[in-house]
This record gives C-alpha cells, sequence and structure tokens, in this order.
C-alpha cells in the first residue's frame, strides 16, 4: 500500500512539473523585435515588445490621450545609438534610451529617457534626455505594433512607429 502511495505521489509531481514547463514555454501574447538601421557610420538599434490589437480601438482608449506610454509591451522600448544624433532638429548624444509617448489627437509628444531599463507602466519621471513633437499620420491597419525605417539617405533617416491605422514618424539626421 505504501509503495502505491509513493509511486502516485511521485507520478503526481512529475504530471506537475511538466505542466509547469510547458506553461513556461508558451509564447508571450508580444513578442520581442528588433530593427536596426547603419545611417552613415551611425548603428541605430531598437529592441521592443510587439502588442497586437486583436480587434481593440488603439488610440484614444486602450492607449490614453494625454498620458506617457511605451510605444511597445513588457518592458520600455530602447533605442541605442552609437554616435550623436538629431531627431526631429533636437540633438540627442550617442547611448541606449527608453522610449515613451505622450500620445494626443493631432500631435504627439516622443519621449527618450536616460533610463533605459523599466517596465512599460513606470514612466521615468525626471530623466527625459529629449523630447520632441511630431504629427502622426494614417496608413493601412497594422495588426501588430512595428517599428522600422520606411526612408534612408547618405545621412539621415525617417523611423516610424506603426500600429493600428496610425504612424508616428521620427526624423533622425546623422550628427556631423
Amino acid at each position: 500500500m505504501r509503495t502505491t502511495q509513493v509511486a502516485m505521489a511521485i507520478a503526481l509531481l512529475l504530471s506537475a512539473s511538466a505542466a509547469a514547463a510547458q506553461e513556461g514555454s508558451r509564447p508571450k501574447p508580444s513578442q520581442t523585435g528588433t530593427v536596426s538601421q547603419e545611417v552613415a557610420s551611425t548603428k541605430i538599434s531598437l529592441v521592443y515588445d510587439r502588442p497586437v490589437a486583436r480587434g481593440r480601438d488603439l488610440f484614444g482608449a486602450l492607449v490614453k490621450w494625454g498620458v506617457p506610454w511605451t510605444p511597445g509591451a513588457n518592458w520600455a522600448t530602447t533605442i541605442e545609438l552609437n554616435k550623436d544624433v538629431t531627431i526631429e532638429g533636437q540633438p540627442l548624444n550617442a547611448g541606449k534610451y527608453s522610449i515613451w509617448a505622450i500620445p494626443q489627437e493631432a500631435e504627439w509628444t516622443m519621449i527618450f529617457s536616460k533610463e533605459d531599463h523599466v517596465f512599460h507602466t513606470k514612466f521615468p519621471e525626471g530623466k527625459d534626455a529629449l523630447r520632441v513633437l511630431v504629427k502622426p499620420t494614417s496608413a493601412q491597419h497594422m495588426e501588430t505594433l512595428a517599428w522600422y525605417f520606411p526612408v534612408v539617405g547618405p545621412d539621415s533617416a525617417v523611423l516610424a512607429m506603426h500600429w493600428g491605422a496610425t504612424v508616428v514618424p521620427l526624423s533622425i539626421r546623422i550628427s556631423k
């Protein structure tokens, strides 16, 4: 009788352990993405987790107007620059930053924070390296949030954040 109870206990433990291992191997709902671009000799790299729209109303609903939000999920989206650049005409030194946005219907404030490892709901007040104003545009629906470089020139590029029908373009120029 005792052997049967021990065998059952071991079987239950193994079953629970296998279930926990399988649970841990499930993919995150917002998968990690990366994008990088070299412009002249400057490397621009982003790491972000990609939320999915799944039929939800995005801006003004899920993402509130006037509230800081990282354009991504899980951990704040980061950008790393190996050289100084200007973004929307404003200087940003080489380094690694988290990216935040304060969306509004007509204009967004894009924030580059000196805090580069931040949970996505913990906006790092008072840690700004740069704030710029950008006008969003409309485009075809993008189900999964994406960052990409739709324009790359010899000394400049446009970095775009695109989710739903909203695109937020950032003009980047390489510092001389």
